[in-house]
This record gives structure tokens, sequence and C-alpha cells, in this order.
């Protein structure tokens, strides 16, 4: 899939997951794969992968597979369930649309160990917004 076509390089490449060191492994129609190396800027006190490093991970999975259809969106809600968590290696997060509506679209993430063992899972909601509306509000 061309990036610049389906308009995702923005979304994929933005500065937070650049500097929280995400990397994209694959992508395809309402699917993509991200996945982080645990190092010691992202865990937390007890030595861990931080929490928030796990949400920020599952947000830009799910917000990508969203943007497969080329629409712009903003997260509107989301739920996650932290199972188990793990101090090195690397972490996976796979996110798939599960709806497509309108003006909404609801996806699944699932976070997993470099063996493939279930770290945390979750739902995200994203609102289609107007992208000229936001690049607009943007340069205020």
């Amino acid at each position: 899939m061309d990036l610049q076509d389906k308009g995702l390089k923005k979304s994929i490449y933005n500065g937070f997951a650049k500097y929280n060191q995400i990397e994209l492994v694959e992508m395809e129609p309402d699917r993509a794969v991200f996945r982080v190396e645990i190092r010691e800027e992202n865990k937390n006190p007890f030595g861990m992968l931080h929490g928030g490093a796990i949400y920020t991970l599952a947000d830009q999975a799910t917000g990508t597979a969203a943007h497969t259809d080329g629409r712009t969106y903003v997260t509107q809600t989301s739920a996650m369930h932290f199972l188990r968590n793990q101090a090195e290696g690397v972490v996976y997060a796979t996110g798939t649309v599960r709806h497509r509506g309108r003006s909404t679209v609801l996806t699944a993430v699932d976070i997993t160990s470099e063996d493939g063992k279930l770290i945390a899972t979750g739902e995200f909601t994203f609102f289609c917004v107007d992208k000229a509306v936001m690049d607009a509000k943007v340069k205020k």
C-alpha cells in the first residue's frame, strides 16, 4: 500500500510515535502492526513496560488501521485491559478494524510479547473529522 496515496504518512510517522520509538511492522487495509523495544526510558518504577507506553502503542496501531481507508480520524473512546507485563524485549500491537460506520470506526487491539503471549487487549473508537477543518484549527 502506498502511504502517500492513502494519506497515511502523517498518521504513521507522527512526532509522538517517533519520540516514543514506535515502529511500523506491517500494514494492510483495516490492519496495522507496530512494535516498540523496551528501554529504560519507557519502563515504570517497577522496571516493567509503562502502561502509558502500552496504551500509546495500542492507539498508534488502531488509529493507523482506521486510517487505511484514507479518511482522517481522531480517538473518541478507548478501553484497555492490562493482563500481564514484561521487563525486556519487544512488544507488538496488532490493530484491526471491526466495524466502519459513516462517522466512526470501531477497532480492536492485541498487545503481545515476542513469543505471542497476550499482554493487553482493548477497543478504540475513532471519529471521522474533516481534515481541512482540523488543519485550520492547528494554524490558529
